[in-house]
């Protein structure tokens, strides 16, 4: 067995190979970018090297840096983690030269499945029905647009060398694809050192389902079952939940032994997973094959009790598979979310900066698990991934493990940055997803005009409005406690209040005793019981019995509240203070309809106009890139560009003035 091994990686999943190398007795090695030197998987190492800038280009996806890094510390194996140089053969290559073991397949196999072009077509030899499409290499826009009207629009533009949504573009006409074809081929360059672009159908209301399998170096290869990764956004992963609420013993039997067959054509070793596209009829086509870990493989752990890092580092160690087919069941269900640093009310634009509050839900070994790579006080980079945690939950059904989910995610503490903590409650609320109805197209057809928060029911806003009645009660009884008071004036707590939230006005009576408060809203009768204190962040909270958790903040005369995918400022008054509230003028918000704001912190890539240049609806404006992805802003109406304020290379904050209009 190995006696140290450097993780090639960052973040949550270089967090999470260390736990499991140290519960096998292996020391571990972190390298780190200049952005990283705080990270939490360099606090966690037993050693740790720097290996250059903040970009990834830089640093992470250098070979000769991480070569160094071994050299200098004697690691006898390298963990790679997902992209970076995962799935890079000239990594493998270089490391065996050195003498030193990769903890993944071998360099022929990467080639072999790590490209997506030489995949598709072993994949067709080896009888897995495949996605239409065109399979050479695509030299410029222009052939990239005919091969698209060949097969028919829509098309899937793709990075060969791609994965984690990176790289990838759907077009449904020609000047999509022109586009989509050079920010696709930039993105991979970027992301993977590797610029090469295909094209095939993109099939509608597909379901994105795949398939884990563990190989070693004697001949042995078994497959986990599978995950079901259709809740996607812009083709990347947002929740994955295992076993699929969709797939048959019968369907599940066939993509698990078309995915051994696959791995076995390439003598596959450690683990990997087969993708497949599956349609409404349970026709399924091999999509690609991700020859690493993948992001969502804690599901697959908490449903089978197989802890995959253990076993890729033992196969690596040339150990034979310590199972076989008939040891792997399905135990239950199990849920992941994933935390990403974006902000949902800017349509999911990247967002970055200091985590001035970060409080996961506690971990319950097998029930909650929540693998991460940040802490609280520690930055949010542009230079990476906005994936920041990824909060995983199991229970002996599908349903408990999403009302296990609702819970923790309900408890989970983020401030300082925009976070997608909101999306992912309002998901697992939603009806069609809680029916496993989804496809691939689920955010894009139930978010079609982006997301704006949650409407909640009226037996929401009651119980909020009774637990808001509580709390603020409490507040003031503490406050009329203060010392130092005059005397002979005593302030009284009254027991009428009007709540105003959500345009709705509530007439409230609250009376309490030694274990609660009970509170009348309308007329009905509602009782509070928990613990809140004034200043705490978090309210763990019951009403009539029924669990209510509230992340709150302190507004001007009440609340700010988020629950479920909803925020709402929640005001607590007396009668006669609320009769005066409404009296009260509205501020407009300032007009900045003749301006391009850059919606999210990021580079400016290029240009597209200039001063005195009419531009017409839809127009490309600007390209700014943030998080490795690149995003091209469009004019939202005709008009005349009269400023300019930035230049290719600069570097931008949120509302940041880009150009003005005449």
């Amino acid at each position: 067995m190995f006696k140290k091994i450097l993780i090639a990686n960052r973040g949550e999943i270089a967090c999470r190979v260390i736990k499991t190398a140290r519960r096998m007795g292996i020391a571990t090695v972190a390298v780190y970018s200049e952005a990283d030197r705080h990270a939490l998987h360099v606090q966690m190492a037993d050693e740790a090297v720097p290996i250059g800038p903040a970009p990834a280009n830089q640093s992470y996806i250098v070979i000769e840096n991480i070569l160094q890094a071994v050299r200098r510390t004697g690691a006898d194996a390298v963990h790679p983690g997902y992209g970076f140089l995962s799935e890079n053969k000239r990594f493998a290559e270089a490391l065996e030269r050195e003498g030193v073991v990769f903890i993944g397949p071998s360099a022929s196999a990467i080639e072999a499945m790590g490209d997506k072009i030489t995949s598709k077509k072993l994949a067709a030899e080896a009888g897995v029905s495949t996605v239409p499409g065109y399979m050479g290499l695509i030299e410029d826009a222009d052939e990239a647009v005919r091969i698209a009207s060949d097969i028919g629009y829509p098309v899937m533009i793709k990075a060969s060398a791609g994965g984690g949504g990176k790289g990838m573009r759907i077009a449904w006409t020609d000047a999509e694809t022109r586009d989509g074809f050079q920010s696709s081929k930039n993105e991979a360059a970027s992301s993977f050192g590797d610029d090469r672009i295909f094209i095939e159908k993109f099939i509608t209301q597909p379901r994105h389902i795949e398939i884990q399998v563990l190989g070693d170096t004697h001949g042995n290869c078994i497959h986990l079952n599978e995950r079901e990764c259709s809740i996607q956004r812009r083709n990347q992963k947002v929740i994955e939940e295992a076993p699929s609420p969709f797939l048959d013993a019968e369907t599940r039997d066939a993509m698990g032994a078309q995915a051994i067959a696959l791995a076995q054509a390439v003598d596959y070793s450690s683990a990997g997973t087969v993708e497949f596209i599956v349609d409404a009829e349970r026709n399924f086509y091999f999509l690609e094959m991700n020859t690493r870990l993948q992001v969502e493989h804690p599901v697959t752990e908490l449903i089978t009790d197989v802890d995959l890092v253990e076993h890729m580092i033992r196969v690596a160690a040339g150990e034979r598979l310590a199972l076989g087919q008939d040891d792997i069941a399905i135990k239950g269900w199990a849920l992941e979310c994933r935390l990403y640093a974006e902000d949902p009310y800017r349509n999911f634009l990247p967002s970055i900066g200091r985590l001035t509050r970060y409080r996961p839900p506690a971990e319950i070994d097998g029930r909650v698990r929540n693998d991460t790579g940040v802490y609280e006080g520690g930055e949010i980079s542009m230079h990476y991934d906005p994936m920041i945690a990824k909060l995983c939950t199991w229970g002996d059904t599908r349903e408990t493990a999403i009302a296990e989910m609702r819970g923790a995610l309900d408890a989970f503490e983020v401030e300082g940055i925009g976070h997608n903590l909101p999306f992912l409650s309002a998901v697992m609320d939603h009806a069609r997803f809680v029916s496993g109805d989804m496809t691939t197209a689920f955010i894009a057809e139930e978010f079609s005009d982006g997301f704006s928060g949650v409407d909640l029911g009226e037996d929401d806003m009651q119980r909020i409005a009774a637990a808001c009645v509580a709390m603020h009660r409490v507040a003031e009884i503490r406050r009329s406690r203060i010392s130092g008071r005059m005397d002979n004036h005593e302030r009284r707590v009254g027991s009428d209040w009007v709540v105003t939230l959500q345009g709705r006005r509530y007439d409230c009576r609250a009376d309490a005793d030694r274990s609660g408060t009970s509170v009348q809203v309308d007329g009905a009768a509602l009782r509070v019981e928990g613990h809140w204190t004034p200043g705490d962040r978090l309210a763990v909270l019951s009403v009539n019995a029924a669990p209510l958790v509230l992340k709150v903040d302190k507004i001007s005369g009440g609340f700010g509240i988020r629950y479920r995918g909803a925020s709402l400022n929640v005001h607590v008054r007396t009668p006669r203070h609320a009769e005066l509230a409404a009296l009260m003028p509205d501020k407009p918000p300032p007009d900045t309809s003749r301006m391009l704001l850059c919606p999210m912190p990021g580079l400016v890539v290029k240009l597209d106009v200039g001063v005195g240049d009419e531009v017409q609806e839809g127009q490309p404006l600007c390209t700014v890139e943030a998080m490795k992805m690149e995003n091209m802003l469009r004019a939202e109406r005709k008009g005349i560009v009269s400023r300019i304020n930035v230049s290719a290379g600069d570097s931008l904050a949120v509302d940041d003035v880009i150009m003005e209009f005449e």
